[in-house]
């Protein structure tokens, strides 16, 4: 059975993130077991049989791919970041691998009552704009990947203005709120009218002003 492109452009096309899969031949039953799954919305299920794949497709970039999927909308940020860190070290310019990294990253970054420290917030959001800048290298005509490094650049702002001792830095608190206006606007500028967009600008500014009080 061949890997259905089908399945992995949908995914692609519900991310907003175009990337060209190449079919290959799969004969295991747990891929079978967990595009099917995947393709169901059931994404625990989808993993269940994709981690039993792993041991003979684990150099298979498209059932990594899946698994990544599947563990970032199963709510495994973890493991969603470890598999499609697999993803791009076999396949270095799969834009969506860095998008939805980029998007694990950021969620971990931002959870409520995380329990992880500042420093370790940091280092996420950092490595989710990086995952987006990457993404935006490759292509660059994606509005998606602007907005959501806006959203990071922002999240990253907010964490850096906060008054914790040795850590609060104005100075890169504002440039972060500054580089999220600016990817905001590029979006704004590609696609005019978007009230989403106007209020998430006119939110970075309230955010940036708050700074100086």
């Amino acid at each position: 059975m061949k890997l259905i492109a089908s399945i992995l452009s949908f995914v692609f096309l519900c991310s907003g993130v175009t990337y060209a899969q190449q079919n290959q031949e799969i004969k295991n039953n747990n891929v079978k077991l967990g595009q099917k799954a995947l393709m169901d919305g059931d994404f625990k299920e989808a993993v269940t049989h994709l981690e039993k794949a792993i041991p003979t497709e684990g150099s298979n970039p498209d059932v990594l791919y899946m698994l990544g999927y599947s563990y970032y909308h199963s709510g495994s940020y973890q493991k969603s970041i470890s598999t499609f860190g697999q993803v791009i070290a076999l396949k270095p310019n799969n834009v969506s691998a860095y998008y939805y990294r980029g998007k694990a990253r950021n969620v971990l970054g931002t959870q409520m009552n995380s329990p992880l420290s500042v420093t370790e917030r940091e280092k996420l959001l950092l490595a989710s704009i990086n995952d987006y800048t990457k993404a935006i290298e490759l292509n660059s005509a994606d509005q998606v990947l602007y907005q959501n490094r806006a959203m990071a650049y922002r999240d990253y702002g907010i964490l850096k203005g906060q008054k914790i001792r040795k850590f609060y830095n104005k100075e890169v608190a504002e440039n972060s709120f500054k580089s999220c206006i600016e990817d905001l606007q590029k979006v704004l500028d590609a696609t005019p009218g978007r009230k989403d967009i106007t209020e998430e600008i006119k939110k970075a500014k309230v955010y940036m002003a708050n700074l100086s009080r």
